[in-house]
């Protein structure tokens, strides 16, 4: 986060919102299953292997279903190169749009398999050498390195650059609380808002200096 610029900062935050509206609609729509935190899953599956065996299902296609998302947006930033970001981003924009299109046709399945791809995808947006720098989907990481900066500041060794990880956490925090208002008020339009600011998100991109 604090080795990118202004604007690439002032997209992640926008993402990591993005990221929480969909897992919020995902969350309120699957029963308190996940579509982009798969630590949440994981503990789910570990509770259903130990107790229900059939409960298992659920959580264990959500998470095959996020790594086939993270697989396949890192093979087309593979072959986009310096524009990953606006291409994968519209490739987020293009699976909300039929999660969107499923919900209206009362596909809930079809609704949740794109929602987690989008979401598994949409994590090679911020990367280095096939490496992912800004995590948008899972915050746990930038709680960690939140308290660490937050500590080397307190000691005067460094930069307040815990600012930046609470903006992307508090972006997060901001996009859950939109989307769970939205899915309780106006589930049938929430995901093609979602995907709107994908697309949005993907046009903003474009304008960004391409990266090597």
């Amino acid at each position: 986060m604090l080795r990118y610029d202004p604007g690439r900062r002032k997209l992640a935050i926008a993402l990591a919102g993005l990221a929480g509206f969909v897992d919020a609609v995902g969350f309120l729509s699957a029963n308190g299953y996940f579509v982009s935190f798969m630590s949440g899953n994981s503990t789910r599956l570990g509770v259903a292997l130990s107790m229900a065996t059939g409960a298992a299902v659920v959580p264990a296609s959500l998470i095959a279903m996020f790594v086939c998302g993270v697989t396949l947006g890192a093979l087309i930033a593979l072959r986009a190169g310096g524009r990953r970001k606006p291409v994968i981003l519209g490739m987020v924009a293009m699976l909300l749009l039929i999660g969107a299109a499923a919900r209206s046709l009362g596909s809930e399945t079809i609704m949740l398999g794109a929602l987690v791809l989008a979401m598994g995808a949409i994590n090679n947006t911020f990367q280095r050498g096939g490496e992912v720098t800004v995590g948008l989907t899972y915050m746990t990481g930038a709680l960690v390195r939140l308290g660490q900066s937050l500590a080397l500041w307190m000691a005067g060794k460094a930069e307040p650059g815990w600012i930046q990880w609470g903006l992307l956490w508090t972006g997060l925090l901001i996009g859950a609380v939109l989307g769970a208002y939205l899915q309780s008020r106006l589930p049938l339009g929430c995901l093609w808002i979602a995907a709107a600011w994908a697309a949005a998100m993907a046009l903003v991109a474009i304008t960004l200096p391409a990266e090597s």
